[in-house]
């Protein structure tokens, strides 16, 4: 059971590298976009851009992160870690269906 409790810490580590990635990326590229404002570019299409980045990666990051909390509770079950994952699971699918709901509904701009 060493190898499924390693496996699911990679994939965990993974996700949570994604959505360090993702802000690490927006926030360099919501720097740019600020610092456009004061030449008195347009910017709101950028930043909705940005915004639409940033929601990919979140969405990425987080089904990583499901992965790795089913694949330690399948092998690990126990009545408090089921609640707990579907606990979770239901927060984090909440979660998903607004970011790609939010996706879907804005501008695309490229």
């Amino acid at each position: 059971m060493t190898v499924i409790n390693f496996s699911s810490l990679v994939i965990g580590v993974i996700g949570a590298v994604i959505i360090g990635y993702g802000v690490l990326i927006g926030l360099i590229e919501f720097i740019r976009i600020e610092l456009k404002r004061f030449t008195k570019h347009d910017i709101s299409r950028r930043r909705e851009r940005l915004r639409h980045e940033m929601g990919s990666y979140l969405l990425l990051g987080l089904e990583f992160l499901v992965a790795a909390d089913i694949i330690h509770t399948v092998f690990n079950p126990t009545l408090k870690e089921l609640a707990v994952l579907g606990g979770i699971v239901a927060i984090r699918i909440a979660i998903n269906f607004f970011l790609n709901l939010e996706l879907r509904n804005s501008p695309q701009t490229e």
